[in-house]
């Protein structure tokens, strides 16, 4: 498998690193920081995008549609994520994780503004996403096939695998339990519940993910709280580790760098091109006010939560020798903390969250099989293949998952990246549309398609 880490060394030594944070630099300046000059805007629409009894009983409201994409979000990359980046590039990739979150909130901004601008009616709600914008924006329908079978292999094969790989590890972990009898059972499920029955699954997953995201933030404060008089130790072996001269003649700062970037993108997905997906679904006055609230999405993910798991592991003082990786490494260091209960907190926190988030990459993959084509025994063989993915994912090491991971991850990233710089001043003649309104005084902008001559209006179909 040498030819899977030259080819993942080389996309995130070099490609991926310079894409990323010039996108994020230049989409930051463009906007004039939106993520950080419209946050109050942002939480204003957070508690106000319920919607109407009526709205919500026709489509996709946009709260649901930002707890869609928050859901995907909040998962392996938190636990399993963090713990592997600091354990490969040290506390200084947590750092980069905080900065590729702060700048690449504006990506996050622009391509789901755009997913809501290019979205098409579908037969129960809104559907769109990178492969519609790339297809009626740039007039590329080639580029959105090639984004769809990038997302169908990333989300329903390469995540899914890394999620059922980290689900068998805590169980491993907490219980004792094999892998081989985890991944035959995980498998079972996923196959049960993506054949029938998904609506139910996703209504209770809906309820208790939020409710273990919250537990979750709870125990890292308490662990915050009790830890307090350690915390500007923690917070200068983040930052020191990030720039230290030692790190840097050592090679540490560009493997932080490296893991920080890596982890954080898989953890928010910031510019990768999967949260447009459930963006466009929402039914919204104007595309700007979901941008904003996927925007806020990045922010709870990285700077909330995976600084929890982050501080979690620093303040139990195991020992980052490799010897422990990936979950393993948040369950020990949690239960340094607590006590034994740490192992079993973190296996069904990450069975709620990861579980969850392989119903969410199946339907990612699914959305992009019927931009493709709409013949259903393709969705059948992709369903079996999933379940495959599932199974491989629970018997392969956790160095190979990941590795496979991260190439679909920057592949799909470069090629919605590209698509992104080039729409991109679009979303920022909506932001400015938005802000003219709101200057004037109208508290609830509504955007139409004639308020911007630049556009091809025939692409623009719900506005």
């Amino acid at each position: 498998m040498n030819w899977i880490n030259s080819i993942n060394t080389f996309l995130w030594s070099y490609v991926l690193i310079i894409l990323l944070l010039g996108c994020a630099v230049w989409f930051t300046f463009k906007t004039r920081f939106v993520q950080f000059r419209l946050i109050g805007e942002m939480f204003r629409l957070l508690g106000n995008s319920a919607g109407t009894k009526r709205q919500r009983e026709k489509h996709v409201s946009s709260f649901q549609a930002f707890a869609i994409s928050l859901a995907s979000r909040v998962g392996t990359g938190n636990m399993a994520g963090v713990a592997l980046a600091i354990a490969i590039g040290g506390p200084g990739s947590v750092f980069w994780m905080w900065i590729i979150a702060l700048l690449g909130a504006s990506s996050a901004f622009v391509e789901s503004t755009l997913a809501q601008l290019y979205k098409v009616r579908g037969k129960n709600s809104y559907i769109g996403g990178p492969a519609y914008y790339m297809q009626k924006g740039l007039k590329m329908r080639w580029m959105g096939i090639l984004f769809a079978v990038l997302i169908i292999f990333t989300f329903g094969f390469a995540f899914n695998s890394v999620q059922s790989n980290t689900i068998c590890a805590a169980f491993e972990g907490a219980f004792g339990w094999s892998h081989h009898w985890t991944g035959v059972v995980l498998t079972g499920l996923t196959l049960s519940v993506i054949f029938g029955g998904i609506r139910r699954v996703a209504r209770v997953s809906g309820i208790i993910v939020p409710v273990m995201a919250l537990c979750y933030i709870f125990l890292a404060l308490i662990i915050v709280l009790f830890n307090i008089r350690e915390l500007p130790v923690v917070i200068d072996l983040i930052i020191g580790n990030a720039f230290g001269w030692h790190q840097f003649a050592g090679g540490g700062v560009g493997a932080a760098l490296s893991q920080g970037i890596k982890r954080g993108l898989f953890s928010n997905e910031a510019g990768m091109g999967s949260a447009p997906n459930a963006a466009a679904t929402a039914q919204v006055s104007h595309p700007v006010k979901q941008g904003l609230l996927q925007t806020l999405g990045v922010f709870t993910d990285t700077l909330i939560i995976c600084t929890c798991t982050a501080f979690i592991i620093l303040f139990s003082e195991i020992p980052i020798d490799g010897s422990l990786n990936g979950i393993q490494l948040t369950q020990h260091a949690l239960s340094n903390e607590i006590g034994k209960l740490g192992h079993i907190f973190i296996a069904v926190s990450i069975f709620f969250f990861a579980f969850s988030s392989i119903i969410g990459n199946y339907y990612y993959g699914e959305a992009n099989i019927h931009f493709i084509t709409n013949r259903y025994w393709t969705v059948c063989v992709y369903r079996l293949l999933v379940g495959c993915m599932v199974f491989f994912g629970s018997l392969a090491t956790l160095k190979i998952t990941w590795s496979l991971a991260d190439i679909m991850m920057g592949l799909m990233t470069i090629c919605n990246l590209i698509a992104i710089s080039l729409l991109g001043r679009f979303a920022i003649l909506l932001l400015k549309d938005y802000q003219e309104q709101k200057r004037k005084g109208i508290r609830n902008p509504v955007f139409h398609k004639k308020n911007i001559p630049e556009l091809d209006t025939t692409d623009v179909e719900c506005w």
